[in-house]
């Protein structure tokens, strides 16, 4: 498509829009033009002067012909010695009904032919205000029979090109968005690692203690920038509806319990406490463990990273019909209300410096949705002035289909 086109659809005016809506409600019948009536009477006339000249003509044929009579005769004295010869020769009182008959019937079908085509002309006038960038509107006549699945095809084509035209127009702005903060995100620690090794480029250090915190400056910030380049990576793949999920059976119980141990000496670092709570003490079920580790490893670093001031840290795991219920929760500051839609959009940060301090890629939220919804489940937070919970909902089994 045009952008022009693209132009024209997002200004649409919604005034004009509703006003053609009712417009189209009404015309629900093809109105023919005063053209077109002329048309169909102009038919009307000349089928019927044609037919009346074929009557006669096969009517004087008939009567006058000597050929015709002795075929008549003929017939008449090898198979119809019996009949009346008053009856035989009395033709005139079926043939002009039947002559009617047909007369009428090659008229209606002529006149209907001429009409259907003047329905045609009028759904492809229609198609092109559509083609010329009219895509709120649809051809609204109930017609029946080919033309009623023309109509309808037509309609739904318009619908999917314009279901099509704003998905493009969403990924056109995803791809800004996407441009713009990888943008930002690489560009500030590219800057730094640029100036650090300036500075050792042209000497402008004065012993090897600033040596050597330049190098490791640079190296802190080489490590964000490969930080956010795997998790673009992690992102993209985990977004595609193919990828793989290598699904094993595995206890989510036993799971949760090394995650929490890996992460305690961390948690005591910043004065917070992981608690476990698990019921029932072994919950089995399948799904690809390396994935959701992500999943936990993600949902841990940040209630350690956003829940400072928090002492508690607590991963409740529960079987709920056939479902695994994990929630993450942490005691930590609350998360604005406004925030808990957004908190899954790629990039989404609740702190508006976009610290790579203290909100990492952005991605990392993102990507756990992901992974969960591969796995057939689904993912959302609360948040109050107590906790501030994720809680994943995953199917035991695979094909989701009850446990055993």
């Amino acid at each position: 498509m045009e952008k022009k086109s693209f132009k024209q659809f997002g200004e649409l005016d919604i005034k004009s829009m509703l006003v053609r809506q009712k417009k189209v409600e009404k015309q629900k019948r093809i109105t023919l033009t005063s053209k077109e009536i002329s048309e169909l009477l102009a038919e009307g006339i000349v089928t019927i002067v044609l037919l009346l000249l074929l009557n006669v003509s096969i009517t004087v044929i008939l009567s006058g012909s000597p050929t015709i009579k002795g075929l008549i005769w003929a017939t008449k004295g090898a198979f119809a010695q019996e009949l009346n010869t008053d009856l035989f020769w009395s033709w005139g009182k079926f043939i002009i009904p039947i002559f009617f008959v047909v007369d009428v019937g090659v008229l209606y079908w002529r006149l209907i032919r001429r009409y259907r085509q003047m329905q045609l002309r009028h759904i492809i006038s229609e198609l092109h205000y559509i083609a010329d960038g009219n895509y709120d509107h649809r051809i609204p006549f109930e017609l029946s029979g080919d033309l009623a699945k023309i109509v309808t095809s037509v309609n739904g084509l318009v619908d999917s090109t314009v279901a099509a035209i704003e998905d493009e127009r969403k990924i056109e702005k995803s791809k800004d968005e996407l441009i713009t903060n990888v943008s930002h995100d690489i560009r500030t620690p590219l800057t730094s690692i640029i100036g650090y090794l300036g500075l050792i480029e042209d000497r402008q250090f004065h012993n090897e203690e600033d040596l050597l915190k330049y190098t490791h400056t640079a190296y802190v910030k080489a490590k964000q920038m490969k930080l956010l380049v795997d998790d673009l990576f992690e992102y993209t793949k985990v977004r595609q509806p193919t990828v793989p999920i290598n699904a094993i059976h595995f206890d989510m119980a036993q799971l949760i319990e090394q995650l929490a141990a890996d992460f305690e000496l961390e948690a005591d670092k910043n004065g917070m406490v992981i608690q476990v709570n698990a019921n029932p003490a072994s919950l089995k079920m399948d799904g690809d463990t390396e994935k959701l580790v992500r999943v936990f490893n993600n949902l841990l670093s940040n209630a350690l990273k956003y829940g400072k001031g928090g002492k508690n840290i607590v991963i409740d795991v529960e079987k709920i019909g056939t479902e695994a219920v994990i929630s993450v929760r942490n005691d930590g500051p609350p998360i604005p209300k406004k925030s808990l839609d957004q908190l899954f959009d790629r990039f989404y940060r609740v702190e508006e410096s976009r610290s790579q301090e203290t909100g990492g890629t952005g991605l990392g939220l993102a990507i756990a949705q992901s992974i969960v919804a591969l796995h057939g489940g689904y993912i959302y937070a609360t948040s109050d002035n107590h906790w501030t919970s994720f809680i994943i909902h995953l199917p035991l089994k695979r094909n989701m289909s009850a446990v055993n």
